[in-house]
């Protein structure tokens, strides 16, 4: 209220004040509900009892790493395990358990066995400075940052080279010509630019980008000066294929991978299963 010489005095409302005290409680409530939901949503990394030993020996408690391997979505992963893990002796040595609206890997205490919808770590036998990763679970927006920086903050950096495989839908793919011309399923490279060879395939055109945990991964990369490469494989199916698995073997000519495939003699009988099973498990819900 305002008198007539300018004076502005304030009005007493009990009315007012009972709101702003119930606002501040919805506040302190909502603000408990978002701490617990960001609770439930963190990113776990759980290491072997043998790799927490062996990071506890070193300085930095890190792992000499040369070369990482993530395979990011259900077809990347069946081209990883077909042609590479199934090709030479893996272990497990770590797995990745998150919460979100299409995931729900819960963190336990224990070191677990993998699923199929599980994020597993592995490292080659003959020469331990070799990691995969088969992520087959979905990473929401909000935790691709916090699954890059928990899974590499263990990993050495130096001298650490990177590659990335995923799948997007072709219907993402921006040309100027129809995507009914294209030859699907067809693979495009993006890299940092500390990785100095040459790709397996043509560099992802302008103006397409990369996004979700690939492009995170390959963002921290770029931060951290590693070399790192991302191909990407668009496809027009959702589903486990197998046409666009063997749309990776281009990849198997690649210096860092050629050393890793010995005997690909049961490639082909693994993909069958690996497709089989994923149509059986689609059919469950069918």
């Amino acid at each position: 209220m305002a008198t007539f010489f300018g004076e502005v005095v304030s009005r007493f409302s009990r009315a007012v004040e009972e709101d702003d005290e119930e606002l501040m409680e919805e506040d302190e409530e909502d603000r408990e509900i978002r701490r617990e939901l960001q609770k439930k949503r963190e990113v776990h990394v759980q290491w072997s009892p043998e790799i927490s030993l062996l990071n506890e020996k070193h300085i930095d408690q890190t792992l000499p790493c040369s070369n990482f391997i993530l395979a990011i979505g259900q077809n990347a992963g069946g081209f990883l395990s077909s042609f590479i893990l199934n090709s030479e002796k893996w272990d497990v040595i770590g797995s990745v358990s998150l919460w979100n609206e299409r995931c729900k890997i819960f963190h336990t205490t224990e070191f677990q066995a993998p699923t199929d919808l599980s994020c597993v770590l592995y490292r080659l036998r003959s020469d331990p400075t070799v990691f995969s990763c088969q992520c087959n679970c979905y990473v929401a927006e909000d935790q691709q940052f916090q699954w890059t920086e928990k899974v590499f903050s263990r990993i050495q950096k130096r001298e650490l080279r990177v590659t990335i495989l995923s799948t997007y839908p072709v219907a993402d793919y921006r040309t100027s010509d129809s995507t009914y011309m294209l030859p699907v399923p067809f693979l495009r490279a993006l890299h940092t630019k500390y990785f100095k060879e040459t790709t397996c395939c043509p560099v992802l055109e302008q103006p397409n980008v990369a996004t979700g945990l690939p492009a995170a991964v390959l963002s921290y990369c770029q931060v951290w000066q590693i070399p790192a490469v991302l191909y990407h494989c668009y496809t027009d199916v959702c589903n486990p294929d197998s046409i666009t698995v063997k749309a990776f073997i281009p990849l198997l000519s690649s210096v860092h991978l050629k050393r890793l495939v010995k005997d690909t003699s049961e490639a082909e009988k693994i993909l069958k299963k690996f497709v089989n099973r994923s149509e059986v498990q689609s059919n469950l819900y069918t």
